[in-house]
């Protein structure tokens, strides 16, 4: 059974050679949208002793915020708050997505798609060369000399290697659990446990998932910060 008889992308052809996947653009902005109500919700009525959803927003926050201080220091966290929050709830909610069950509509993750994954890693590659340029200016290249100049092509490699990792590490584990749980619910007619059981293996699978996609961010942005502070 391939991923296209359980996972619905509905391509559509809007120009010549060029296709969008539909289910894909549908569910990225219902994860979208997710996001804003869940940031809204949280900022609403804000008390200074927070509760409800406020407090687990703000504890995501912290956290977050406190492994960013970690490996960025005070001033990356500062600066790079609002992208790394955002990436993380959105990739998040995301991964969660699909494991709602369907009523009525076809509800699938976002970042099952290679587009969507690739969409979030290389940007998260190309910030790292924008902020390395805008604090150290050229001299930021120089990194890829380090330790010897002998290593410069395993470096360029390795950066070039990063975004593929980190985008096929997403992509390939939401999808393969959508898969294995549309399989499972396909065939399991007598009891819904082994699915249901799933379904709550993939949740937690999401929400590790979003981590990791985070704080591989962090680990990438983190030199650019040490260098700064080093000099």
């Amino acid at each position: 059974m391939g991923a296209s008889s359980v996972i619905e992308y509905l391509p559509r052809e809007i120009f010549s050679g060029v296709t969008v996947h539909m289910q894909t653009l549908y569910m990225s902005w219902l994860a979208m949208i997710i996001v804003i109500v869940i940031c809204m919700a949280a900022t609403w009525k804000h008390q200074l002793v927070p509760s409800g959803i406020q407090n687990i927003v703000e504890m995501f926050i912290e956290w977050l915020g406190g492994l960013m201080e970690a490996n960025m220091g005070k001033g990356g966290r500062r600066l790079m708050t609002p992208f790394i929050i955002t990436l993380f709830l959105y990739i998040f909610v995301g991964n969660e997505i699909g494991m709602i069950p369907s009523v009525g509509i076809h509800l699938t993750s976002p970042t099952n798609d290679i587009n969507v994954a690739l969409g979030l890693s290389i940007p998260v590659a190309l910030l790292v060369y924008i902020i390395g340029i805008a604090k150290q200016g050229l001299g930021y290249f120089k990194k890829f000399l380090h330790p010897y100049a002998v290593f410069l092509p395993l470096n360029i490699i390795e950066d070039l290697a990063r975004p593929v990792t980190m985008a096929a590490r997403l992509f390939g584990n939401i999808l393969a659990g959508e898969i294995l749980l549309g399989v499972l619910y396909k065939f399991s007619v007598t009891t819904w446990l082994v699915p249901d059981l799933w379904m709550g293996f993939s949740l937690c699978v999401g929400i590790l998932q979003a981590f990791i996609f985070t704080m591989l961010t962090i680990i990438a942005l983190a030199p650019v910060f040490q260098a700064l502070h080093e000099q």
